[in-house]
């Protein structure tokens, strides 16, 4: 018996109509879930360029001594300039040094300065914030160097940090994805439950299994497109909403941070879409070998 689109089309319609109520319950919680694991996806990736961003940012500062003579300290920046992943470096002298320490110290030690005792230092922008160590190992201790101020500890911290955010959205998006799966599969098995005598009919008149399988698996996918799309409008609500499509030099706001471009955006909906009709695919199939006796 051949199958047509037609048919399908007709037969997964007739069976969402007739399930309506739990059609719509099954498209919304599948929709719950994929826009929980959308914006998990968008937020991942929101907070992986942020963290770029502020790793480009970091400022590595060797202090020269005070005593050093003015060729050794051309050297030292010299030397930080060669370094393949310093982006810049700018120099300080000690008057520029003095009054910065004027502003930072108590008054009762910044008092007590002078000029000649403040080291100059040589400020450097790093490409990559995890070469700040480097630069500390390599520098401290070298004849002319006072010390290193190098913020390797917080950066460290926040490459913990994001690594457990990253597995803890996996988590969640893994265990919403199989409850939405659940999901389908139990609707699917209703709708099956209610068409038994009509399925057995059908088997008696000589219908395939494919003929009979097909529309309640286009039924799943239907459930799960709709639902995909109505994350995707909350995906973009998301963007949107909290501000993720300003330009990250717009703002200093964490958000203007995690701004990412359309594509990133694009490629997130279509994701979810494409993780939704498998979800929607996989739930009915399962539930139409388990539960349909063909």
């Amino acid at each position: 018996m051949p199958v047509s689109v037609g048919y399908i089309s007709k037969e997964a319609g007739t069976n969402l109509w007739r399930n309506r109520l739990m059609t719509v319950a099954a498209v919304l919680t599948v929709a719950v879930s994929l826009a929980l694991v959308g914006s998990a996806l968008l937020l991942k990736q929101g907070a992986s360029n942020a963290t770029t961003r502020w790793q480009q940012g970091v400022d590595v500062v060797v202090f020269v001594q005070p005593k050093a003579a003015p060729a050794q300290n051309t050297a030292i920046g010299t030397e930080l300039k060669q370094l393949p992943f310093v982006k810049s470096c700018t120099a300080r002298s000690q008057s520029w040094d003095y009054a910065e320490a004027k502003q930072l110290e108590p008054p009762d030690l910044s008092n007590a300065l002078s000029v000649s005792d403040v080291p100059s230092s040589w400020r450097c922008h790093l490409t990559d914030a995890s070469q700040a160590s480097v630069i500390l190992t390599e520098f401290t201790g070298k004849p002319g160097v006072a010390t290193v101020a190098s913020p390797t500890q917080q950066i460290h911290t926040m490459e913990n940090v994001i690594h457990v955010l990253q597995w803890v959205f996996l988590s969640i998006a893994v265990v919403l994805l199989l409850s939405a799966s659940v999901l389908i599969l139990n609707t699917i098995r209703m709708a099956i439950f209610a068409r038994r005598r009509e399925v057995s009919v059908m088997k008696l008149v000589g219908a395939t299994n494919w003929f009979i399988r097909l529309p309640f698996m286009a039924e799943g996918l239907v459930q799960g497109l709709l639902g995909g799309a109505v994350a995707v409008l909350a995906v973009l609500g998301l963007y949107w909403g909290i501000g993720l499509d300003v330009p990250h030099d717009a703002s200093g706001s964490i958000t203007a941070q995690m701004a990412m471009g359309g594509w990133e955006v694009a490629a997130t909906c279509i994701l979810v879409l494409v993780v939704g009709v498998g979800v929607g695919v996989i739930g009915s199939a399962f539930a139409v070998r388990r539960f349909l006796d063909v």
